[in-house]
């Protein structure tokens, strides 16, 4: 099936975008766990595992409307710290709604509403998961101090 290049362009876009944001959470996920901050990771390394299925569900439609897939991920730079960690992995979630919401539009004027639907999925899981859990962490760190946030992202017992 051959797919408006418009859409087809976007995919690829956000293929590239979901692909960084994968590998952020790979490095802040392992990051977090060499730190001891146990809960943080099994949360990334969860966020690490719902991006790569989003990309891969970018990735089968760019192959079903006929394209090639651009694996390359768009550059990222990790934090260094927890705070900069969430900063930044909240700055990619802002980031992926944006694009995610201009290639719905974009759907929505191609008439290709199966991408827009695939597209709409990946939204709400953008800003109901990711971008509010982030936000909540942000939160925390504001209200209780950040070695009281830090302490207790760790294991009971370490």
């Amino acid at each position: 099936m051959q797919g408006d290049a418009q859409v087809v362009d976007c995919l690829i876009a956000l293929l590239r975008g979901e692909l960084a944001a994968r590998d952020q959470y790979f490095v802040h996920s392992r990051t977090y766990e060499d730190q001891g901050f146990t809960k943080l990771y099994e949360r990334l390394n969860h966020e690490m595992e719902e991006e790569t299925q989003h990309a891969d569900a970018i990735l089968r439609r760019i192959l079903m409307l006929g394209a090639r897939p651009d694996m390359r991920p768009t550059a990222f730079e990790p934090g260094l710290t927890v705070p900069d960690m969430l900063r930044k992995d909240l700055a990619t979630e802002y980031e992926v709604r944006a694009n995610l919401q201009a290639g719905i539009a974009l759907c929505e004027a191609q008439r290709d509403f199966v991408t827009r639907d695939i597209l709409l999925a990946q939204l709400r899981d953008t800003e109901e998961d990711h971008a509010y859990w982030l936000e909540k962490q942000l939160g925390l760190i504001d209200k209780v101090g950040l070695q009281n946030y830090l302490q207790s992202q760790t294991s009971a017992g370490v």
